[in-house]
Formats: C-alpha cells, sequence, structure tokens
C-alpha cells in the first residue's frame, strides 16, 4: 500500500473520526504453530539462555523451523538476498520470529508463504532479493556510514555531534541484526556485499578513553549508550561502565539503547539485570542524573505481554522512562493507521513511550525501505490530534553532518529532484574552525523512484554512478575509515 492509498482510506473511513481508537489487549502469539518449536515449553521460551541458543541465523535454521509450511521460491528468494544484497547477517530471535505471521494458522504445505511475504516484521529483519528495487537498489549518494558519525569520534567509538551529546558505541554486536540497521558498517558480522569494520583498541582502553574524554568536556551533559546493543554486554561490564559515567561531575542523562527490549525481552527479566539495574538508577538518582531505556520497535505486532512485563520490570527498578526510537519503513509502517496502531500499543498495552521515528538513513540497498520527506510531512500531519502531546512522536530525518531535524524544519526543498536543504544551528566536533558550517544549508535525497518522471530523468542522466564507480567510491570509503579505526 503507498502512502497517498493509505492515507485515501483513513478519510474514507466510515464511522466518525479518520482514525478509530480501540484499545487492543496484547497477546503472546503461540510458538508451537511453527513445527521446529511443536515441542518448546513455556518454561524454555522464559528462558534468555534458550532464546540465544535458538536464533535463526541462516536459511537452514528458518527451513528448520518453517519446514514446508513456506514455499521453496522464499527460500531462494531469501539466499539470493542475502548472497546479492543484505548489509547485515541474518539474527533473528526465536521471540521476534514468533511475531511474524501471527494471526495466520498454519494450513498445510505453502501455507505461510505469501503472509509471510506480505508480513511487516519480517521485511526488515529477514529481507528477501524480491523486496530491494531493481532501477535504484542503492541511491547514489548512499554511504556505508551514512551519518558520518565516525568522522566526529573524539575516541575510538566516542561520536561527539551535538553540543551537549554524545553516543557511546560499546560494543559492535546485538542480540538481533535489522536489515535497514544505519551501522552496517560496523554493526555484525560481514555480508558478501559488505566487509564490516572493526575497532582497533581494546574494550578496557576504549571505555577509559571515553570516560576521561567525558571527564575533561563539561560541555558534555547526556550520554547515549549503545553499539551493537547494550544487551549484549555482560551486565558487570556495563553496570561497571555506567557507574565510571556517572562519577562524572557534568552528566545529567544517561539513556540506554536496546532493541532488545523488544526482540529478547527475556535478558531484561533476568535477575542479576534487574537488580543491577536497580543499583544503577539508585546511584543516578542520588547524583540527580535521569536514567532512560530507548528501544527499537517497528510494529505493533512486536508488542507483546512479555515486552509489557520486561518494560514493567524496568520501570519498577526507578529509572526516569523506557521510549521508542522507531524508524519510517515503507512495507512496514509507513501509513497513519499503523503508526498510531503502534503508538497505542506501546503507550496502552506496555507503558513504553512514543519518542521518534526516523526516516530510514541512505545506506546501501536501502531504496525499497525509504519514504520522501513529502510522505513523511503527511504522515506527522496524519497522526496529529490522536495521542497525548508528550507521547506524540515526532518524525525526523536524520541529515548528514546536521542530525536530527523534524521533517517540517527543512530550508528549502526541490520537490522534482527530491532535494531538500537543511540548516543547523551548531557546530559538530569536525567543525570548530569552521566560520561557514552554521551560515550554509546540507542536503538530503528522496528515494528516486518517488518523484515525478522528470526528476527521475534528471537522476538518471546525471545522478547515476556506473558500478565501478560505485564500488570504488565504497572501497575508498571503506580504507578511510580502516585508517580512522588504527589511528586510535
Amino acid at each position: 500500500m503507498s502512502i497517498d492509498t493509505a492515507i485515501g482510506s483513513v478519510a474514507r473511513e466510515a464511522a466518525g473520526q479518520p482514525y478509530p481508537y480501540r484499545a487492543v489487549e496484547l497477546v503472546e502469539p503461540d510458538w508451537t504453530r511453527f513445527p521446529g518449536w511443536r515441542d518448546v515449553t513455556a518454561t524454555d521460551w522464559a528462558s534468555v539462555q534458550w532464546q540465544r541458543a535458538h536464533c535463526i541465523k541462516n536459511v537452514r535454521q528458518l527451513r528448520e523451523l518453517m519446514g514446508d509450511l513456506v514455499d521453496e521460491r522464499f527460500y531462494v528468494d531469501l539466499e539470493r538476498d542475502q548472497a546479492e544484497r543484505a548489509t547485515m547477517s541474518m539474527l533473528v530471535p526465536p521471540q521476534m520470529m514468533n511475531t511474524m505471521v501471527p494471526h495466520v494458522s498454519p494450513a498445510g504445505p505453502g501455507s505461510l508463504t505469501e503472509a509471510l511475504y506480505a508480513d511487516p516484521i519480517r521485511h526488515y529483519m529477514i529481507p528477501v532479493f524480491s523486496d530491494r528495487r531493481t532501477d535504484w537498489s542503492s541511491h547514489p549518494h548512499a554511504t556505508r556510514d551514512s551519518l558520518h558519525e565516525h568522522d566526529m569520534w573524539v575516541a575510538e567509538g566516542l561520536t561527539h555531534r551535538y553540543p551537549t551529546k554524545v553516543l557511546a558505541e560499546l560494543l559492535p554486536t546485538c542480540p538481533q541484526y535489522c536489515g535497514h540497521c544505519t551501522r552496517m558498517d560496523l554493526v555484525g558480522n560481514s555480508t558478501p556485499v559488505i566487509e564490516k569494520l572493526k575497532f582497533a583498541g581494546k574494550p578496557n582502553d576504549r571505555i577509559g578513553d571515553m570516560i576521561d574524554y567525558l571527564r575533561r568536556t563539561p560541555s558534555v551533559r547526556d550520554v547515549v549508550v549503545s553499539g551493537g546493543d547494550v544487551a549484549n554486554m555482560p551486565w558487570a561490564r556495563l553496570e561497571d561502565f555506567l557507574t565510571r559515567v556517572l562519577e562524572v561531575e557534568n552528566i545529567r542523562d544517561i539513556r540506554l539503547a536496546t532493541k532488545a527490549l523488544i526482540g529478547l525481552p527475556q535478558h531484561w527479566l533476568q535477575d542479576d539485570v534487574r537488580a543491577g539495574m536497580e543499583r544503577v538508577a539508585t546511584l543516578a538518582r542520588k547524583r540527580g542524573v535521569s536514567v532512560a531505556i530507548h528501544t527499537h520497535t517497528n510494529h505493533a505486532n512486536s508488542v507483546t505481554p512479555i515486552v509489557a512485563e520486561a518494560t514493567r520490570a524496568m520501570l519498577d527498578t526507578g529509572i526516569r522512562d523506557v521510549r521508542n526510537q522507531g524508524v519510517l519503513l515503507n512495507g512496514v509502517n509507513a501509513d497513519p493507521h499503523a503508526l498510531l496502531d503502534l503508538c497505542f500499543a506501546l503507550l496502552d498495552g506496555a507503558q513504553i513511550m512514543p519518542y521518534y521515528f526516523y526516516m530510514c538513513d541512505m545506506i546501501p540497498y536501502s531504496e525499497h525501505w525509504r519514504v520522501s520527506v513529502a510522505d513523511a510531512q503527511r504522515l506527522q500531519h496524519h497522526i496529529m490530534g490522536y495521542l497525548p502531546g508528550f507521547a506524540t512522536p515526532r518524525i525526523v530525518c536524520d541529515v548528514p553532518f546536521v542530525g536530527k531535524r523534524w521533517v517540517h524544519q527543512l530550508a528549502d526543498y526541490d520537490h522534482e529532484r527530491g532535494i531538500s536543504y537543511w540548516t543547523k544551528n551548531y557546530r559538530t566536533s569536525i567543525e570548530a574552525a569552521d566560520a561557514e558550517a552554521l551560515e550554509r544549508t546540507y542536503e538530503y535525497y528522496d528515494p528516486i523512484h518517488t518523484l515525478p518522471a522528470a526528476g527521475q530523468q534528471w537522476w538518471a542522466e546525471y545522478g547515476r554512478l556506473d558500478e565501478s564507480a560505485l564500488k570504488a567510491a565504497e572501497m575508498a570509503e571503506a580504507s578511510r575509515r580502516t585508517a580512522a579505526l588504527q589511528a586510535y
């Protein structure tokens, strides 16, 4: 469904309001509907060790789980994507796998095929080749590190982009890998099309350098702790890092980034994690520091009772909030009903605060997920007024060299060529001596297939890089980033 079609259906809603709010009770799908989990007990399912040990990592394991309920053509489609397009390797925990096709009952060979193809969570967690664009699979301006986070490292893994905030990438792994990952340059295993970079320093040395930078940079008050996903860091090491950050006088906000609250909530229900988080929250309150968890879910089907239980457990430790930062993805949530359904499932069902929806970043092979700035503006318009103001998510564009901007904040917009122009009111860590940083405009590019015919023709004539040039550009960027890593 296109965004225009979705909005048209909203306008035709028969009963009163364009979006009919209904309270929905969360349900945990029955995992035994899949042949490979027919004998899995509730005790197994609640075990984080069982969940981690039974992740779907390849096509063979997906076959073993689904059997002949899915046609062979889907597996072939997936194998081709893994070989030719995927920037992230497969890694799907059972909890997340179980939220795919949750309302379809198996009815013999092939009966789940079409539902799996259409499933919104499958669409970004297990992309297949036929999902991708064949006209413009990558935008000509797509890059491995599209936000230039590595360029703004002030220590290995510590990005200082905003005046008062830093991003600490503690580790390069997650409990699950999303196909659209903006940090595909560094996070996860290498794929046939992307050779991942590696941290050069030892973990303790990198963390020491981060803490040292925070201590000598009093303008920083806010630390986003990410990676990767903090759920993949042994709790003792994560707690030690957080305790050291809390000792830095100027720090007032700490945000822990974890999709695992959605994909592996069993992790956050472990006794040692709950007790450790309570210690961190208690110490933070004594020091006047706010600690929050930021998670990442893109569709209402992901919000289940065990997610709500894990969220409640974290709130009970005394942290300030749990918030959601989703990504706006075509085929997943890029229509008003899907976004509002998700927001109400989060807010009503799990006490998770809807916070941001980021436009999908310009990484390679992502054009089938991305939407235009104009569509994002329309979506923001159509979700207004239904949620409380404090829980109405902002749709933002993460503009290269600029940062997050509400989609209505652009300075100018060439609708025909799909080029939006943005300004900013602060310097990043690489612009201290740049007198013109606050005067120039910065560009962001719509997916070319969303443009009018004249715009598509312009890009066909002037914007298409041939394959050798694209490969050379990718190799040059990877080489530059490798050198930057080694410099630390």
